[in-house]
C-alpha cells in the first residue's frame, strides 16, 4: 500500500511514519507543511528509506492537494495535520480555523475527487483516515469516561476547530459515501514532542532550572498515551477498521497534571540529580521548581477515555504503562539533546503561551 500522511513532520505524524517503515513494506508519502512545530529531524532514521518520500505543501491549497494525489496516487490518508495547542487557539484562534476546518475541507474534496475516478477495487479499499481528539467531547465528571457516543462540547477554539472537522469527515461519509475513518485520542506522550506540550517542557525548563508552571492547582486529569502505542493503534484502526466507524483510543493511564509533574521531578531526580548540574545544584530537588500560575480560560477538568471497542473489535491494546513510558520518555530527553537543542535555537522560547 501507499499511505499518505498529512502533518507528517509533526509529533503523531513521524511516530507513525516511523512505525510504518519499520514494521512494514508499505510505502509512505509525508505531506506537511513544516510550520513551527513540524520538524523533519524527527525523522532522520526514516528518511533515506526507499519507502519514503516528502512533499511540503498546505492543506488548504487545492490545487496542491489536487497534484499530490494524481502524483503519488495513495492507497489512504491518514489526515493528521492540524494546529493542536489549545494555549495557542486562546490567543490566536484564526490559524487553527483555518488549518483544522477549511483544510480538512481541501483535503476531503481533492480525496473525493481522486476517489471518484479509482477503478472499483481500489475505490473500496481506499481510506480516509481523520485523527482526533478526546478534547472534542468537552469536560467529564469524576466517574463516567468518553465513549464513541459521547455527545461533542468543545471548550477550547482547537477543540471546537477539531470537533468541526470531525463533523466534516463524517458528512463526507453519509453524502458522499467516501470511504473514512475517525479516531480520538487522548494525551500524546513520548520522544520527539515539540517542547511547548506539558510533558517537554517540565523536563526541559527543570534541566535548565527554570519554574514548572502548573495551571491552577494542578487537579486536572489527563488520560496518557505514549505516542509509539498510539502509531500502532492508527496503523491497525486504517488497515483494518471498518469504514464509518470511530475507534477511541486511550492510553488507561489517568493523572492529575501535579502528579505528572511530580513524577517527572522524581525521575530526573533519580537520572541527573539537581546536585550533579552546576545550572542546578542550588535545588534540593528539582519539585523545588513547581509554580502554580493562572489556570487557562475554560480549562476541562477531566478527560479519559474508554478503549474498550478499540481493544473488542480490533485487539489493540497500549504496551506500556504511564510508569514505564514516562520513563522512556525522560530517558529519551536526556539522550537527544542534539534534537531538542536546535528546536528551542529558534523562534520557540520556552514559554507556555497563556501562562501570563
Amino acid at each position: 500500500m501507499k499511505f499518505m500522511i498529512t502533518g507528517g513532520a509533526g509529533f503523531i505524524g513521524s511516530a507513525v511514519i516511523r512505525y510504518i517503515i519499520s514494521e512494514t513494506k508499505h510505502d509512505v508519502v509525508n505531506l506537511d507543511k513544516l510550520t513551527y512545530a513540524g520538524n523533519l529531524a524527527s525523522l532522520s532514521s526514516v528518511s533515506d528509506s526507499e519507502q519514503y518520500f516528502f512533499e511540503q505543501g498546505d492543506i488548504c491549497d487545492a490545487l496542491k492537494m489536487s497534484e499530490l494525489f494524481d502524483k503519488h496516487k495513495p492507497d489512504a490518508v491518514m489526515h493528521l495535520a492540524a494546529e493542536s495547542h489549545v494555549d495557542r487557539s486562546i490567543d490566536g484562534p484564526a490559524d487553527f480555523m483555518q488549518t483544522n476546518i477549511m483544510g480538512t475541507f481541501t483535503l476531503l474534496e481533492a480525496a473525493r475527487s481522486y476517489w471518484l475516478e479509482l477503478p472499483d477495487d481500489r475505490k473500496q479499499a481506499f481510506r480516509f483516515h481523520h485523527i482526533s481528539t478526546d478534547e472534542v467531547y468537552g469536560d467529564l465528571g469524576p466517574e463516567s469516561l468518553f465513549t464513541e457516543d459521547t455527545p461533542y462540547e468543545p471548550s477550547s477554539p482547537y477543540s471546537a476547530s477539531k470537533a468541526s472537522s470531525d463533523h466534516l469527515v463524517r458528512a463526507w461519509y453519509r453524502t458522499y459515501g467516501l470511504p473514512v475513518i475517525v479516531t480520538n485520542c487522548s494525551n500524546n506522550y513520548g520522544p520527539f514532542h515539540f517542547p511547548e506540550k506539558l510533558i517537554p517542557h517540565i523536563i526541559l525548563n527543570a534541566l535548565a532550572a527554570k519554574p514548572l508552571p502548573i495551571y491552577g492547582d494542578g487537579s486536572q486529569i489527563r488520560d496518557w498515551l505514549y505516542v509509539e502505542d498510539h502509531a500502532r493503534a492508527l496503523y491497525k484502526v486504517v488497515t483494518e477498521g471498518l469504514v464509518g466507524e470511530t475507534y477511541n483510543i486511550g492510553g488507561h493511564n489517568e493523572k492529575k497534571n501535579i502528579e505528572v509533574v511530580e513524577t517527572l521531578c522524581t525521575l530526573l531526580d533519580e537520572l541527573v540529580p539537581a546536585s550533579s548540574n552546576e545550572v542546578t545544584q542550588h535545588l534540593s530537588t528539582y519539585s523545588d521548581l513547581i509554580t502554580f500560575v493562572k489556570d487557562r480560560p475554560g480549562h476541562d477538568v477531566r478527560y479519559a477515555i474508554d478503549a474498550s471497542k478499540i481493544e473488542r473489535d480490533l485487539g489493540w491494546v497500549p504496551e506500556e504503562s504511564f510508569e514505564s513510558g514516562i520513563r522512556k520518555t525522560v530517558e529519551w530527553y536526556l539522550n537527544n539533546e542534539s534534537w531538542w537543542a536546535r528546536v528551542l535555537s529558534g523562534e520557540y522560547q520556552l514559554e507556555r503561551i497563556g501562562d501570563k
